[in-house]
């Protein structure tokens, strides 16, 4: 068995039990966490060293020295309705945690604070209010109110708290240490704070010759993450961008692009442009614009990290907004790596699948913190759970590293956690060498999945919170989730790629999400063109899957505007004088190996049959939950949801070959009859991968290229075949 591809998180105080643990696990680098320190012993390890650094924050000094170059962020308070009588007064902090954030007062509150009357719509003059107080006292009061009209004020507010430092200091409770500081975040927007950034990074590379890799912990701005007056999380947008904000950045924007901001281009009605609202023009250009300067300046880091013989590797978390793994200019950026949390087999194919580094790190769950390593913890548990999860995508597009963080000192108060990381490593490894590090045979066609975001925010639709669940997404989330592990090469595409025509290679497009969000696409779906590229596409003989609410904009007398593909629609109450009689049949591709129902998760309610051509495969209710429907030369399948199952991943996987007319070709590329057992063929090798998923024992015959044989796996095993190992398998059934 090989070693190394594996990095550990070590601190003081482990000396004598580092290297004989390395050598155990394979680990060929260790790593510090925010909170710890790497040993002195540590260049003694002969392993790589990894030194987290981090940019905006860790000099409090600098930070109390210059209070106006602190980071920002757009805010909106409560939503206050104005009294009977007399003037409206806003607390603005009321529900926000005051020891994070306080208003900006200093700024021109006139240009960049905005009050509005959400009843009327309408944005008030600056004479017609006033701030009153400071700090967590801060008023604003509206003297001549429309009585029974709701307003909010919108302010820009200095951060006083890094939000990933204030959370790693409540979950460990550092308040008991006097060492442990709050950090405030400092913004490169400002020159002198910049310059300081650099010198900062240079002296430190020239403090650490025992570091290798400079594990850079993001750079300047963190993801939205605002916590409440109880010191809990109250907003969290992983691609949040409201913590970019500055008057110097603004003013910028509107000198490079004409574009006057507001603040409710940040605001956004309180949405804060979640991914899943439909990015507005301005929105997508602010994007950009932080995109290139974020980019341009992490060259700088990365440059003098080189010039310094050292690797430079990015953090895919914490103040990672700007950088855009997926956008035009991260390659620009210099950077060697990534290394990413992986709490998905989707958030394992977005960092796998990032371009323009030279190697891609995932750190794997669970973190080696006390929430998890605590009397009655199951951290052993919870790491299978994890590899399990995330080895679906492994297999597909390989990781070239994989590590843990936190408190390795945790760790060591659990063996049987220990065992499992070293059974989880010996796997990854083998994966590794049997497939020389490449990706098994695909389906000869590509799936298409489209929505507002295109390829900017690829492997990465329907979160809100990194991969942390939510009921509203698990119907949707689960489309991704299960392509992750599945043998198809993905591209996610915008509504303007393919509004011309779709691209050639495109073998099925995919619209999932609900009405009105970026995914399904909301309001974009009324342009003729759009509609226009995708029927003559279906009708030339291409695939269509829709989830949920595909395609959805009412008007024109239907609520999916592709309704005539789908052959389905959404009913709304406004068409209940229509009789139907919609009833499924059992019999047919898709489902044939479907043992249970199917599994909608909590996807679209109300959905009607409008064609005598759609065949219904699902229905619940009176609501049909699956159907499939031929328009041209093409076919389409609707889902009303698809939360992630093995048998819900089985069956996309037979619907996009159905849907594009190939469900001759299923088994090609290898098929277990049992869902649970997932199969990767690699022709270039010949050789054959089969993953049992799930935490049961799974006996099931596999049909491959290299022939057909009864296998049977323990739970969450995995087992190499080639074609000598096929023909002597006991059991075996055929052989080619």
């Amino acid at each position: 068995m090989s070693t190394g591809r594996l990095t550990l998180p070590i601190q003081r105080g482990l000396d004598d039990q580092l290297p004989a643990l390395l050598e155990r696990l394979g680990a060929d680098a260790v790593r510090n966490s925010d909170g710890t320190e790497l040993p002195e012993s540590v260049q003694d390890l002969a392993t790589r060293v990894y030194a987290t650094y981090f940019v905006a924050r860790g000099d409090e000094d600098w930070a109390r020295s210059h209070p106006q170059q602190r980071t920002q962020l757009y805010l909106m308070s409560p939503r206050v309705p104005a009294p009977a009588e007399g003037p409206l007064r806003i607390r603005i902090l009321s529900g926000y945690f005051a020891d994070q954030i306080a208003p900006d007062t200093t700024c021109d509150i006139s240009r960049w604070w905005e009050v509005l009357d959400r009843t009327a719509g309408r944005t008030l003059a600056a004479e017609e209010w006033r701030v009153l107080g400071d700090g967590a006292d801060t008023v604003v009061e509206i003297p001549r109110a429309q009585p029974h009209h709701v307003y909010t004020v919108s302010f820009l507010a200095f951060q006083l708290w890094d939000s990933t430092q204030m959370y790693n200091y409540v979950t460990n409770d550092w308040a008991s240490d006097p060492t442990k500081v709050k950090e405030q975040p400092y913004d490169a927007r400002h020159d002198e704070t910049w310059q300081h950034m650099r010198s900062s990074l240079a002296h430190w590379l020239q403090d650490h010759p025992e570091v290798d890799v400079v594990r850079f912990t993001t750079f300047f701005y963190h993801f939205t993450l605002v916590f409440g007056a109880d010191a809990r999380e109250r907003y969290v947008d992983w691609f949040g961008y409201s913590a970019s904000v500055s008057v110097p950045a603004m003013e910028e924007f509107e000198r490079e692009t004409g574009i006057r901001l507001r603040a409710e281009d940040f605001i956004d009605e309180g949405y804060y442009n979640s991914p899943f609202r439909v990015p507005t023009a301005t929105f997508r250009a602010w994007i950009d614009f932080q995109h290139r300067f974020v980019t341009s300046r992490v060259r700088e880091l990365t440059t003098l990290t080189h010039e310094a013989g050292k690797e430079a590797m990015m953090f895919l978390g914490d103040n990672w907004i700007g950088t855009e793994p997926y956008g035009p200019h991260f390659p620009d950026a210099g950077l060697d790596a990534v290394v990413g949390s992986v709490g998905s087999a989707a958030t394992c194919r977005m960092i796998s699948d990032i371009p323009g580094v030279r190697y891609r790190e995932g750190r794997f769950l669970p973190y080696l913190f006390p929430d998890t390593f605590r009397p009655g913890g199951e951290p052993a548990r919870e790491a299978l759970d994890a590899w399990l999860t995330a080895r679906r995508a492994v297999v597909r597009s390989p990781l070239d590293r994989i590590g843990y963080g936190g408190y390795l000192s945790l760790a060591l108060e659990y063996p049987d956690f220990v065992d499992r990381v070293e059974a989880i490593a010996d796997e990854f490894r083998e994966i590794h060498d049997r497939s020389g590090g490449r990706r098994p045979d695909n389906a000869p066609f590509t799936v298409g999945i489209i929505n507002a975001w295109g390829s900017l925010r690829s492997w990465q639709t329907h979160m809100v919170a990194h991969a942390l669940p939510y009921r509203q997404t698990q119907s949707y989330v689960g489309v991704i989730e299960s392509l992750a592990g599945l043998p198809f090469e993905v591209r996610f595409l915008s509504f303007d790629d393919i509004r011309a025509s779709v691209p050639s290679d495109i073998g099925v497009l995919i619209n999932a999400g609900a009405a009105g969000t970026a995914y399904s696409g909301g309001e974009l779906w009324r342009d003729p063109a759009l509609q226009t590229s995708v029927r003559a596409f279906v009708a030339q003989g291409g695939g269509l899957i829709g989830v949920g609410e595909p395609s959805a904009a009412a008007g024109g007398g239907a609520v999916l505007q592709l309704s005539d593909i789908f052959g389905v629609d959404r009913e709304l109450g406004w068409s209940l004088s229509t009789t139907r009689y919609d009833q499924p049949t059992e019999d047919h591709f898709i489902i044939d190996d479907l043992e249970d129902a199917f599994d909608s998760g909590d996807g679209a309610e109300n959905v009607v049959v409008t064609s005598t051509d759609t065949t219904v495969l699902a229905m619940h209710e009176g609501t049909v939950r699956a159907a499939v429907h031929p328009f041209g030369r093409g076919r389409s399948v609707y889902l009303a949801g698809l939360p992630y199952t093995s048998s819900n991943a089985r069956l996309l996987h037979r619907a996009l070959y159905w849907a594009v007319n190939r469900e001759d070709e299923l088994a090609d590329l290898g098929w277990a009859e049992d869902a649970r057992m997932e199969v990767a063929y690699y022709g270039e090798g010949e050789q054959l991968l089969v993953c049992n998923a799930s935490h049961d024992s799974v006996h099931s015959v596999v049909h491959s290229p290299l022939g057909s044989t009864a296998v049977s796996l323990a739970p969450g095993e995995s087992r190499w075949f080639t074609q000598d190992d096929m023909r002597a398998a006991t059991g075996a059934v055929t052989g080619k």
